[in-house]
């Protein structure tokens, strides 16, 4: 568990702040947080450092941080970038632990920035001074006004404290969210720009927001992750409150990826690593700075509920049917209406309209405007309705719109479930919005939102089920020379770890191969068996459809006398029933460094690296996330049986995929990967059969 540095939370709450590098102007970097700090009344001292002021902006100035009576929390730098690394020393010496380094000119800049950066954050640490920087556009507390930050945003689009946090790395991607939101009138209490991450990450920074127990919304803008243990610890945090993490993580195309290491100085993570580890701790990753705040609204509303089944009503049936065309793309199920809802809608609707969903009120809701409160309360005793968009497509003159938004609201309240609204009005969306209901443009919005809160309330409920997977034992490994374990090492090892494998013997004799045969056939595949060959098919050494005896031994001879020509060592000939099925897949396991235990799950098959249909998922996870996961591949509606054939088995698959990830994760510190190519599973309850695979050690082990 990651605690909280208490330099760090004091760049959140400071009681103090020197401005190093003051100005008169407003408008230059060293002048706007004083700007700031005045306009948005923060209570604590205020210390502008310039030698040539006796004062700036009304605050009393001093030439240097010596001078100061007291040691303030933290020091915002605004200086030139050759002179900060002075500027942290004279900090150490004053007893100032923390600093916001707005000055640029370091990593983001190219080699020799990066050189002067990695000395100024080597000797900020040895002088015990956290730095959130350099390049950082700052940090803003609407709670207390403690604004150090030189964006002009807040000058454009006043602030309001609220239960949302922005912490980004960029200082256009955290101001973007902010404006978005407050055009909402949704209130923002955080908003932090962090630059290069050199010392604090903006992990570390969500860290500190996380813990703000009036923070119910986290938005993130991620270039590189550096530790995600702390983005871990910060999903828990959220989790445990009841509080959403949504993410915006930038790179992932290969377009993206370079310019976010020109930006910043990025590394990028590896783009499956990351889709698996966001969904393992339960974090909902946005594509787009529109996507990040999208559902916020909804997030404040709802907080994070578990929904399967849509219910839509609306006045008009055009809504009704695009908002139903555009659930079934986004897998959002509509709702069968009870037998006693329908019943009810019958006696509140007017005769010639329909009562199933979508409902759709018609233009009798202008003379009848008690319907929709009806309609509504109908809706919610229904037990079939998780959760609701309400489609305004025009209201005005000869409508209670007061009254629809007030039915709305009060719904809400009573109901908890989540609701949408969507009105192309601005004047309908504000008199929404006054009822603190969640409102949007469109319905594509309000559809987007409604799957994103549903979907992440059920990630969050899976991670906290994945802390409970068991632990596989250890044991250990084969000796020998190999980096690679032979074929039938790697199968041994697999199937005591509980894959299921298909049943093989090593024979070191032609005797013992005729043997294996007769109490494996009649239909056999032999294969020679070489820790130092891991890719046998690739040197004829795999011998399929072997029926007979000459067969068997022929085979037997010439995986002999191959091995003996690539001049490898012979481990034995591997003799294994021949076994099929209705589809082959590729398991694999990476360990990463970063986010530890990666296995793979692929569609199998010689198209499996061209059509890349495949997930990845981070140990710890459930058979249920597998068959999940499997339910979102491109190949799914022929796994689920086409034109008479039966499903596969994906049972099994799940299985093998949670027993191979708790092996991998046993023995993480001395296996790097492993490959299981094909897994064959037959039809649904006939199970399945590892055939081949391939364990790796890491380096230096063997």
């Amino acid at each position: 568990m990651n605690s909280i540095d208490p330099r760090l939370a004091a760049m959140f709450r400071p009681r103090s702040v020197a401005v190093v590098g003051a100005t008169e102007d407003r408008n230059r970097v060293g002048g706007r947080p004083l700007h700031y700090l005045r306009g948005c009344a923060f209570q604590g001292a205020v210390y502008p450092i310039n030698p040539k002021r006796d004062s700036i902006q009304g605050y009393r100035a001093y030439a240097s941080l010596e001078q100061l009576p007291e040691a303030p929390d933290v020091a915002v730098v605004a200086v030139g970038g050759d002179q900060v690394l002075e500027v942290i020393r004279q900090c150490a010496a004053r007893g100032v632990r923390s600093a916001v380094v707005m000055s640029s000119g370091f990593g983001e800049t190219g080699a020799q920035g990066a050189v002067r950066q990695a000395q100024l954050v080597s000797e900020a640490r040895a002088l015990g001074v956290r730095l959130m920087g350099p390049n950082a556009q700052g940090v803003a507390n609407f709670q207390t006004g403690a604004v150090l930050n030189f964006s002009t945003m807040f000058m454009e689009v006043a602030p309001q404290d609220g239960p949302v946090a922005v912490i980004s790395q960029s200082g256009a991607a955290s101001v973007m969210p902010y404006a978005l939101l407050r055009e909402r009138g949704v209130g923002v209490r955080y908003v932090v720009a962090s630059g290069n991450d050199a010392d604090a990450s903006v992990c570390e920074l969500a860290l500190v927001a996380a813990a703000d127990p009036d923070i119910r919304v986290l938005l993130l803008y991620i270039e590189s992750l550096a530790n995600p243990a702390v983005l871990a610890e910060v999903a828990r945090l959220a989790r445990e409150r009841g509080a959403a993490v949504v993410a915006l993580k930038s790179g992932r195309s290969a377009h993206g990826a370079k310019a976010a290491a020109s930006h910043t100085g990025a590394l990028v993570n590896n783009d499956a690593l990351v889709d698996a580890f966001f969904a393992a701790h339960g974090i909902w990753r946005a594509d787009d700075v529109h996507g990040l705040v999208n559902a916020v609204e909804l997030y404040l509303a709802c907080g994070l509920r578990p929904a399967q089944r849509l219910m839509v009503m609306s006045h008009s049936g055009a809504v009704g049917v695009v908002c139903a065309d555009s659930a079934e793309r986004l897998g959002l199920p509509l709702a069968e209406l009870d037998r006693g809802t329908v019943q009810l809608l019958a006696h509140i609707m007017p005769r010639f309209a329909t009562a199933q969903n979508p409902v759709d009120l018609t233009a009798s809701l202008m003379t009848d405007g008690a319907m929709f409160g009806r309609t509504l309360d109908a809706l919610a005793a229904d037990p079939q309705g998780d959760m609701f968009l309400v489609g305004v497509p025009v209201a005005g003159e000869g409508y209670d719109l007061p009254g629809m938004a007030a039915d709305t609201a009060r719904f809400l309240r009573r109901t908890g479930k989540p609701v949408a609204v969507s009105a192309p009005q601005a004047s309908v969306r504000s008199a929404f919005r006054e009822a603190h209901v969640p409102v949007f443009g469109h319905e594509t919005d309000a559809l987007a939102a409604l799957h994103q809160v549903s979907r992440h309330a059920a990630l969050v409920h899976s991670a906290a089920l994945r802390a409970a997977v068991a632990s596989a034992e250890r044991f250990a490994l084969p000796a020998g020379t190999s980096r690679t374990l032979s074929e039938a090492d790697s199968l041994a090892l697999l199937q005591r770890a509980g894959l299921p494998v298909a049943p093989h013997r090593l024979c070191h004799s032609p005797r013992e191969a005729l043997q294996a045969w007769r109490e494996l056939g009649p239909e056999v595949v032999v294969k020679a068996c070489s820790a130092t060959i891991p890719h046998k098919s690739e040197h004829a050494l795999v011998f399929l459809d072997l029926c007979n005896e000459n067969d068997v031994l022929h085979c037997y001879e010439e995986c002999v006398a191959r091995v003996r020509a690539l001049q490898q060592p012979l481990d034995g000939v591997l003799v294994a029933r021949r076994v099929r099925g209705r589809r082959e897949f590729a398991l694999g396991v990476r360990q990463d460094p970063m986010f530890g235990t990666a296995v793979m799950v692929s569609d199998g098959g010689k198209y499996v690296e061209a059509l890349r249909d495949f997930f990845v998922l981070l140990h710890p996870f459930t058979e249920q996330d597998v068959l999940d996961q499997l339910a979102g591949l491109r190949i799914a509606p022929v796994l689920a049986g086409v034109r008479g054939e039966p499903p596969v088995d994906l049972q099994v698959v799940a299985r093998a995929a949670v027993a191979l990830g708790r092996f991998a994760a046993a023995h993480a510190e001395e296996i790097e990967s492993i490959d299981v190519n094909p897994l064959i599973a037959g039809a649904s309850g006939e199970g399945g059969w590892a055939v081949d695979a391939v364990i790796e050690r890491h380096e230096g082990q063997q």
